[in-house]
């Protein structure tokens, strides 16, 4: 386990997060942090604001890539930008639950003994899971249950969570030997499951440049905890259309197999989207339509979020993988085919 919470203690520019948030300020504050943080990390343009946009909305991410792309920099960087207390967790077969939530142990002093509780890695800001796929069902649930419920009961206390409170979890594709694959209703607890790519032979001699030279790129804090609480609450006010909202519906509901309009979804597809997805689309399409300065969600922000946020939920079968068909195929076909304006179609 390795704890930094003391990373990110600068002042923020000054984006006062003492009035209400307008969406003009949102929109400037949001792409002087995407800019920040791309003066350390090397391309991942798309990683960095999906991550933005999840963390912004509430949600917690899943990172799937392979090993040295970056993953526990992004988060380091998120954490100094935006002046939060950052923490990290090598996830591994022998770790216990207090290990990641925290224990009360005895202490003594003149007044005698007494129980003293011991925060673990949890509680900070953003907490990075590192490969969370190697720990076992029971630190997974420990984990999950303080992504989903905000809080963390150790010897029958409760004790609230940091806020804002985020949770970047990786895992490798490539090894698989020794793993704990999430059940289907716990990947269901992240809002997005974004793939890291691997970087182009441009950005991988820019990244040798960025970290083999004398200096690395300090970066500045932007933004404070109370200005992403700000923003945060401001994502909730966004308005969505009927119109729009409905065709978020009908795109959630279009990866069940009993009601999908695609006809080769049923052979490819065990189980569809719940209805946190839906949750998860109009979130995420109401941060998008913010970082464009508006203050209502268009057609295109849903259809932007909609690999994201599927791509962990619609889950295939073995004829799927013999085919070669993917989620995000899938996905590809259902945007396609589900028509965002049924009445301008016709």
């Amino acid at each position: 386990m390795d704890d930094d919470s003391s990373i990110g203690n600068g002042a923020a520019r000054g984006w006062g997060a003492q009035k209400p948030m307008s969406p003009e300020t949102f929109a400037e504050l949001s792409a002087s942090v995407q800019e920040e943080i791309g003066r350390l990390i090397v391309g991942q343009v798309d990683l960095v604001r999906d991550t933005l946009i999840a963390l912004l909305a509430g949600g917690h991410v899943l990172l799937e890539g392979a090993p040295g792309l970056g993953k526990t920099s992004l988060v380091r960087a998120f954490g100094r930008v935006l002046d939060l207390g950052f923490s990290r967790v090598q996830f591994t077969p022998d770790l216990m639950p207090a290990d990641v939530t925290g224990t009360t142990v005895i202490t003594e002093d003149e007044g005698g003994r007494r129980f003293d509780f011991q925060a673990g890695p949890v509680f900070a800001n953003l907490v990075l899971a590192d490969e969370v796929n190697r720990a076992t069902p029971k630190v997974q649930s420990a984990l999950l249950e303080a992504m989903q419920e905000r809080t963390v009961t150790v010897g029958g206390t409760t004790r609230r969570l940091p806020d804002p409170f985020f949770v970047l979890a990786t895992q490798n594709p490539i090894e698989l030997e020794g793993t704990y694959p999430l059940p289907e209703a716990q990947l269901d607890r992240f809002l997005f499951k974004l793939a890291v790519p691997y970087p182009s032979q441009a950005e991988l001699a820019e990244i040798a440049r960025r970290t083999t030279g004398s200096e690395e790129p300090e970066l500045s804090t932007v933004a404070s905890a109370a200005d992403v609480r700000a923003m945060s609450s401001l994502v909730r006010s966004v308005l969505v259309a009927d119109h729009v909202l409905d065709y978020a519906v009908r795109l959630v509901s279009a990866t069940q197999p009993d009601r999908s309009p695609l006809a080769e979804l049923p052979g490819y597809v065990r189980f569809g989207a719940s209805p946190r997805a839906v949750q998860a689309l109009v979130l995420s399409a109401k941060v998008r339509a913010l970082f464009a300065g508006r203050f209502n969600v268009a057609f295109e922000d849903v259809r932007a979020s909609a690999h994201a946020v599927l791509r962990h939920r619609v889950l295939t079968n073995f004829e799927a993988e013999a085919d070669g068909v993917t989620s995000d195929a899938l996905i590809d076909r259902l945007l396609e085919t589900v028509v965002a304006d049924p009445v301008a179609a016709k």
